[in-house]
């Protein structure tokens, strides 16, 4: 993911791809705007995909994930207005499509309404 203030992070899609990763990769490469909720970074997906068996609400830091209630992709870096402890927890339950393999700090300095690329 490459946002428009210079800050770049990867994440791992899994390897054995569930139909949210294969819809996923299907419309790779792909602009947005963030949003942000608390320390969680979210931004329109341009496809929809239903709940999965294996969804949850609660998440560990760099998880990322596909929120079928809203069709956005969310990054989680830290406590969410839902957080009952310091673990980010999504706002409903999100289908976990991969991981981001670098510090997720930096995704503190993302602001509201930046633009990010999405690439394959």
């Amino acid at each position: 993911m490459r946002f428009a203030d210079g800050i770049e992070i990867r994440a791992v899609l899994f390897l054995k791809p569930t139909e949210t990763v294969r819809k996923l990769e299907e419309v790779l490469p792909f602009t947005s705007t963030v949003h942000r909720w608390g320390d969680e970074i979210y931004f329109d997906a341009p496809f929809h995909a239903g709940l999965e068996s294996n969804a949850r609400a609660d998440m560990d830091v760099g998880d990322v994930a596909f929120w079928p209630d809203g069709d956005a992709i969310a990054v989680f870096f830290g406590r969410t207005p839902a957080s009952a402890d310091e673990r980010p927890r999504a706002f409903s339950p999100c289908n976990i499509v991969g991981h981001v393999l670098e510090d997720v700090s930096v995704l503190r300095r993302i602001k509201e309404g930046a633009k990010v690329e999405v690439l394959a």
